[in-house]
């Protein structure tokens, strides 16, 4: 098992470019399913996450072929109904393949996900509102078995338009019953749906290809369904999650990052929490320039849906309050198992108490490099970002995370002055 080793203590500077959106590459990787003909996907990151879709894909009968950052997808032709266990277990997303199997072929068997150990992310929400379009659905083993009452390849039969109300806001569930409803006989109302910039991402590239969708970005999106979806060529837009990462690497150094090719407007609440903390923040070009300083002023966020400041950015701004001037208090609204890098900070020196879904960080002067070891994608980057501002040595074991999220995050650093390094094959 691969270990990072991270020799703190040196001021990042240069240039450093954002690689696709894993977040907005899943689904639309997905949606190639509701359809025939050829897609050609760019700027699609060479991550895990996206090489099990693929794999899933293939499973399922779609053509591909790889070219660095481009793809070539044909669904002509699918040949299986089945995400199986083997493929699903490793990536949560993969449930994405369900309301588009559904769409295109009128059944589908599909593995109950797996992913990060961040807390419980139920699928109730997708399988009430595919109910509610006319699914049967049945969790039997493990397996979420569900269809139409007869396939539409044999009597026409589709799903039906309807009105869905999501208890909870849930991405995934938007993203899958939005793709369910593209091939659905009359209109379907997604109400509290998500509003992230990915699923603005996946509604372009449905609409690209035929789709009539409106509403995406706002809590209450509008689908009416279509016959059939066309081909399309298609760029995936840059990922705002590593882009925030970045910023942070830069802050917790005190370097000068220019973070290349992201879009400012999907960062506003990072972009504001880093700036309260005093953090200078330039946007310049297709970029962002970030300019740290020695200790950070401690600031308080709490994670909320889009376009409040994103869970997938909490442990990154933990590591960066840790060596903050004072205290400061951050809490967790989305997931309640996402304090597992605690432990680990306090390895390295961090003051950090929790109560209840918050944590309670009083900034130290310095953190101190300690062997830790990564539970989850993001606190994977939570202990890196503080092992480049950590005295001495860190390393960060299990570390196998990273890569289903970031793209050669130790190549990227390296070359903006970082003295990182994986080290292979071992625990």
């Amino acid at each position: 098992m691969d270990k990072i080793v991270i020799i703190g203590g040196q001021r990042l500077e240069g240039e450093i470019p954002i690689s696709g959106s894993k977040n907005a590459a899943l689904p639309i990787l997905a949606a190639t399913l509701l359809g025939k003909g050829d897609h050609h996907l760019t700027n699609v990151p060479d991550l895990k996450d996206v090489t099990t879709i693929l794999k899933l894909l293939r499973r399922l009968g779609v053509t591909i072929q790889e070219d660095g950052d481009s793809l070539a997808l044909n669904a002509s032709t699918l040949t299986s109904y089945d995400a199986p266990y083997d493929l699903v277990k490793t990536m949560r997303a993969s449930i994405l393949v369900l309301g588009p199997l559904l769409a295109r072929l009128g059944e589908a068997k599909v593995s109950l996900p797996g992913g990060c150990a961040i807390g419980a992310r139920p699928i109730n929400l997708h399988l009430m509102g595919l109910e509610k379009m006319g699914c049967e659905i049945e969790i039997r083993s493990g397996y979420v078995y569900a269809r139409l009452l007869g396939s539409p390849a044999k009597n026409n039969k589709r799903l039906q338009g309807a009105r869905i109300y999501l208890d909870t806001t849930t991405v995934t569930g938007t993203e899958n019953l939005m793709m369910a409803a593209t091939l659905a006989n009359g209109t379907t109302i997604l109400e509290n749906a998500a509003r992230e910039p990915e699923v603005i991402d996946l509604a372009n590239f449905l609409c690209c290809r035929g789709a009539k969708i409106s509403g995406a970005g706002t809590d209450i999106i509008t689908i009416d369904g279509v016959e059939n979806l066309k081909p399309m060529d298609y760029r995936i837009m840059p990922d705002r999650i590593e882009a925030g990462t970045y910023m942070v690497a830069g802050a917790i150094t005190g370097g000068n990052l220019y973070v290349k090719n992201c879009i400012p407007r999907h960062l506003e609440a990072v972009i504001f929490k880093l700036k309260e903390a005093g953090v200078q923040i330039i946007e310049d070009g297709d970029g962002l320039r970030v300019k740290g300083l020695e200790r950070p002023r401690p600031v308080d966020v709490k994670t909320l849906p889009y376009p409040g400041f994103p869970t997938d950015m909490q442990a990154q701004m933990m590591a960066l309050m840790s060596i903050g001037t004072g205290r400061c208090v951050i809490t967790e609204t989305i997931f309640e198992g996402r304090f597992t890098h605690v432990g680990e900070l306090r390895r390295m020196g961090a003051d950090i108490k929790i109560q209840g879904s918050s944590a309670i960080i009083q900034g130290v002067t310095r953190l101190l490099g300690a062997p830790v070891m990564a539970s989850d994608l993001r606190a994977s980057a939570c202990l890196i970002l503080s092992g480049l501002a950590a005295e001495g040595e860190t390393q960060v074991l299990r570390v196998y995370h990273l890569d289903r999220g970031y793209e050669r995050i130790e190549a990227k650093l390296q070359k903006v002055g970082a003295k990182i390094m994986r080290s292979k094959g071992e625990s």
